[in-house]
């Protein structure tokens, strides 16, 4: 069944996805590509919402969750494709992003409301690192897109030092959730490059990017809030909202993380898949100047 707890935090939930989801579609471009994702975000609701009413062997916590994490997914992955393609030049889009965040999270916000307190053994690996990797890539595009934005970082350092914190957090932590695997002799001495990566947690091109982006954020973390850095004036006052996530916000240490981060993608890139040709010259340019902080 259901479970205790879980039908009055989902039913709450609900209408609002329905609401967004909604409006969505009427405001598409019928050339959009996304729109399959918000075709399937609707199959997906219907079928949450019978299991939900019905019951049945199938209407367990964990299938439940799981459709509500799926339509999360898709209804906010169209969202994301919009503020990308307008290159988050909207004067909401800030306010957006943050929305954005915060839907990604309810799936988590569920779980806790409904008394469990693993999401992990809720969601599935698959699903959880998916909602972290989605919070920590928009984090890392619209940081991307407005560190080059003077005037607007002068009125928002604060909210942009609190997002690459955000940022390399969701992405540390996407990276976390599978341990590495045990892995027999045989295995190993048949194919060592792939074991490798195996027993470093990398399944796949998104664990690889994790990595790179962490790094990048930390980097530019560094550079804006390293030491010996100016103090740097703000008319970022912070919102209700600001205040909340920087609350929740575990501190980075910048430095530290990201030489983490850049070498293990430096020593996967150049040792298991050395021949994919994935591109380091980046990610030593930043070591680099790490390094030159400690001298």
């Amino acid at each position: 069944m259901a479970g205790v707890g879980l039908a009055g935090p989902l039913q709450q939930r609900l209408p609002g996805l329905e609401e967004r989801l909604c409006r969505l579609c009427h405001l598409r471009n019928d050339e959009d590509s996304a729109d399959a994702f918000l075709m399937q975000a609707s199959a997906t609701l219907e079928t949450l919402k019978q299991l939900s009413e019905d019951g049945g062997e199938n209407s367990t916590f964990s299938n439940l969750v799981q459709l509500y994490a799926q339509a999360v997914l898709d209804i906010t992955y169209f969202e994301e494709n919009q503020l990308i393609d307008e290159d988050f030049l909207e004067v909401s889009s800030l306010q957006k992003v943050e929305e954005l965040i915060h839907v990604l999270s309810e799936p988590e916000a569920l779980i806790k409301e409904s008394g469990e307190n693993e999401p992990l053994s809720v969601l599935g690996v698959e699903l959880l690192e998916c909602l972290y990797w989605r919070r920590g890539a928009l984090l890392y595009m619209f940081c991307h897109t407005v560190k080059g934005r003077k005037e607007w970082l002068m009125e928002k350092m604060e909210t942009f030092k609190k997002f690459l914190s955000e940022g390399v957090n969701y992405l540390v932590k996407m990276l976390g959730f599978r341990c590495s695997v045990d892995l027999n002799e045989e295995f190993v001495s048949q194919d060592a490059d792939t074991a490798r990566l195996l027993h470093e947690g990398i399944f796949s091109d998104t664990h690889l990017l994790a990595m790179m982006y962490s790094g990048e954020m930390c980097y530019w973390g560094l550079n804006y809030f390293g030491k010996g850095k100016p103090p740097l004036q703000s008319t970022d006052s912070g919102s209700n909202s600001e205040q909340h996530c920087s609350a929740r916000t575990e501190i980075v240490d910048f430095r530290d993380m990201g030489e983490k981060m850049l070498k293990k993608y430096i020593d996967v890139c150049e040792g298991p898949l050395r021949e994919h040709e994935w591109n380091t010259r980046n990610a030593k340019l930043i070591l680099d100047y790490f390094r030159q902080l400690s001298t």
